[in-house]
């Protein structure tokens, strides 16, 4: 996997993929800049430059190129977990508690999550994985 970080821009790119799964630099200039607010030469620039860091890959279908990305969400949460409070997940659970006023159905929504986790956790654990 990748050392490189990616830049903000290519955070940008990151997220669009990770919505779409896939897609054509079409695909990825027009989910990210449905105004027009960057050039397509500027996307597909982007998408080659994170190509030779790791960042994604691609296949050909006919002429078009498809990326997908390599660097994952999870990845990126990880970095910025460590990054931001030096691993400490309560912390960070906190901190956006404090900074997003969460209704009592998303909070309803989280503790169904954090269950859910929980159960998978378990059991991934006593099948020895």
């Amino acid at each position: 996997m990748s050392d490189f970080v990616p830049s903000e821009r290519e955070l940008e790119i990151l997220k669009a993929l990770w919505e779409m799964g896939s897609g054509s630099v079409s695909e990825v200039h027009q989910r990210m800049c449905p105004g027009g607010e960057l050039a397509f030469n500027t996307v597909q620039t982007l998408l080659r430059i994170m190509e030779k860091k790791g960042l994604v890959e691609h296949r050909a279908e006919g002429r078009t190129f498809i990326y997908r990305p390599k660097y994952s969400r999870e990845r990126a949460t990880t970095r910025f977990l460590n990054k931001v409070f030096d691993g400490a997940l309560d912390q960070l659970v906190l901190s956006v508690l404090r900074a997003k006023d969460a209704s009592p159905d998303e909070l309803k929504d989280l503790e169904r999550l954090i269950a859910k986790t929980r159960r998978d956790k378990q059991t991934r654990e006593q099948e020895g994985e």
